[in-house]
């Protein structure tokens, strides 16, 4: 009876938050825990309320272990948007040292003001002042889905502020706006179904619109599921790509099986408007999209999940009947790539180069795409990788080495999806040629025991070589 009613609930607001967008709000949308933190009293009821069928109770988090830091200043400087294993303790960033002589050192650690958001993708402003994180499920405790950090002193993040859109959740990937400020894709509804949005925020990091809002591009995403999760843009080009993933709320319980999407979504930079859809025919889920650096078309690499593919989306091509935005099969990563779940990339900022995870294959591909007609495998598909459950992935600033973490999601007793993970991040060599040399990793599980261990989903890697030159990734 709960479940059918949480369901009729969610079919209700998502079809009164699916008409026109409304203006920007002024200030960002930021509430309190529902349950106040009371010493002595709240902190039993984590343990004592049942999961519920896709709501959570709204529990403020335990109390946050004593942690000792590092003084150390290391050059090039990792951190680690990580999930409390218990999801009773606080959600938290987690800084580590990438130089040689002292790496996977411990630095330091920053909790945010809340628990059990299962923390997703990590982004850095244009400036390297200010790391955002995502929260893939903090909807379901009714908590603020964004979360920033304060990074001037890269060696002691501080908790800056959080907040949440009106009409999206479901925090995934994130872009830094070269005049200050993000574009996060929000791949649901207000409650986790379709269509979601892409949200805007100014350079003070508050929400100024949730895309689209113009008739035309809002009739297009209720025409067909809109569950954006890639985005890349092409900021001399005026246009972004999104990709669609799933329906958030399919993944969880009770579900009649995940929905997953076929499609893209080509926009209008300036306009903030959707020109196309595009679409891989039984994709399965096109988890990710990023344009490749340098090429004369602004073409762009596309994953489909289910088929295991990746594809090439020309933007500027139209097809057949005049639409803009052209979808070819690339490269087949064989039958070991399909419904891994998850496949997400990274590419070298020459685009040579293309580094991709599969989740549930434990494997890391890697593709020399310097010749988009004759693409090269670098990697031996049948080899076994020091890996269990990549996925998130970033070529270093000093386009040496991938930072890779091995966890993706686990939803639990309330969801369907839950990957096998070792909740370490891989910090792989890359050769002259650009196949992978596995060589050093840090562990989540042990340091953190305290909190029931962690889930280190995504990263941003900080190269502080140059002073005068720091690059932010």
């Amino acid at each position: 009876m709960v479940a059918s009613t949480l369901f009729t609930l969610a079919w209700v607001t998502a079809t009164v938050l699916a008409g026109p967008v409304p203006e920007p709000i002024a200030e960002p949308l930021s509430l309190p825990p529902l349950i106040p933190k009371i010493p002595g009293v709240t902190e039993p009821l984590n343990g004592l309320i049942p999961a519920l069928p896709v709501l959570q109770a709204p529990t403020p988090p335990l109390d946050s272990p004593s942690f000792k830091g590092s003084d150390i200043k290391p050059k090039k400087i990792g951190y680690f948007w990580t999930g409390a294993g218990d999801n009773e303790h606080a959600d938290f960033l987690a800084t580590y040292s990438l130089d040689d002589d002292t790496f996977g050192e411990f630095i330091w650690l920053t909790d945010v003001p809340t628990s059990g958001n299962s923390p997703h993708h990590l982004g850095v402003s244009k400036d390297g002042k200010t790391l955002v994180g995502g929260g893939l499920l903090s909807l379901l405790k009714t908590q603020d889905t964004a979360y920033y950090f304060d990074v001037s002193n890269p060696y002691r993040p501080k908790f800056k502020k959080s907040n949440r859109a009106l009409l999206s959740a479901i925090t995934d990937e994130i872009r830094a706006k070269p005049e200050g400020g993000f574009f996060i894709t929000y791949m649901g509804s207000a409650v986790g179904t379709s269509p979601g949005r892409l949200v805007e925020t100014d350079s003070n990091y508050n929400i100024i619109a949730e895309h689209p809002k113009d008739v035309a591009s809002t009739l297009n995403i209720l025409g067909e599921q809109f569950n954006p999760h890639g985005l890349s843009i092409d900021w001399e080009n005026n246009i972004i790509l999104t990709s669609d993933f799933v329906v958030p709320l399919s993944i969880l319980k009770p579900t009649l099986g995940k929905v997953s999407a076929n499609t893209l979504r080509l926009w209008n930079l300036e306009k903030r408007s959707i020109i196309s859809t595009i679409t891989i025919p039984n994709g399965g889920g096109i988890q990710d999209v990023k344009f490749i650096p340098g090429n004369s078309e602004s073409a762009a690499l596309a994953t489909a999940v289910h088929l295991g593919q990746v594809w090439i989306i020309y933007p500027f091509r139209k097809d057949s009947k005049g639409k803009q935005g052209v979808a070819e099969l690339l490269y087949d990563l064989g039958p070991k790539a399909r419904d891994t779940v998850a496949i997400y990339t990274d590419l070298t900022e020459d685009g040579k180069f293309i580094y991709l995870t599969l989740t549930t294959a434990n494997h890391i591909a890697a593709l020399d795409i310097s010749d988009l007609n004759n693409v090269k495998r670098l990697d031996d598909p049948d080899e076994v990788q020091p890996t269990i459950g990549p996925h998130y992935i970033k070529v270093t600033p000093d386009q040496k080495h991938i930072v890779v973490t091995d966890y993706f999601v686990q939803t639990g007793d309330i969801g369907i999806v839950n990957t096998p993970a070792d909740f370490k991040a891989l910090y792989i060599d890359i050769n002259d040629d650009g196949s992978l040399h596995f060589n050093r990793t840090i562990d989540f599980t042990t340091p953190y025991a305290n909190r029931g261990g962690s889930k280190p989903h995504s990263s941003v890697v900080f190269d502080l070589t140059d002073s005068s030159n720091p690059i932010y990734y």
